[in-house]
């Protein structure tokens, strides 16, 4: 499960999908099955949340890997740039950008 703390080591991942209300769900079901059966699996990675705005319009995606590397060798296996031909074709666009957390608030 992500923890999102200043003092973290691990590799925070944004991505940011444009899609259209009627793709979706088409592109949830990519992203969800990604996750389940591939990402999750993979060496480093910690965990990821999917959100949809309410018009169905974007998803964000964060995740968190322990470290660069581990998520760049994700993105470049064979499987996930075959997945991410499937994703590119429900979508306009899609951006994975590497952060580190700056700073944290709440309780």
């Amino acid at each position: 499960m992500p923890a999102i703390s200043h003092d973290s080591t691990a590799q925070t991942v944004i991505t940011t999908f444009e899609t259209s209300p009627g793709q979706c769900d088409d592109l949830m079901d990519e992203l969800r099955d990604a996750y389940a059966e591939f990402i999750s699996r993979q060496p480093g990675f910690i965990g990821a949340g999917l959100h949809v705005n309410d018009a169905q319009t974007r998803i964000a995606n964060y995740s968190q890997w322990n470290r660069r590397e581990d998520f760049l060798a994700m993105l470049r296996s064979g499987e996930m740039r075959e997945r991410n031909r499937r994703i590119a074709a429900l979508c306009r666009s899609f951006e994975p950008v590497l952060y580190d957390v700056a700073a944290t608030y709440g309780a």
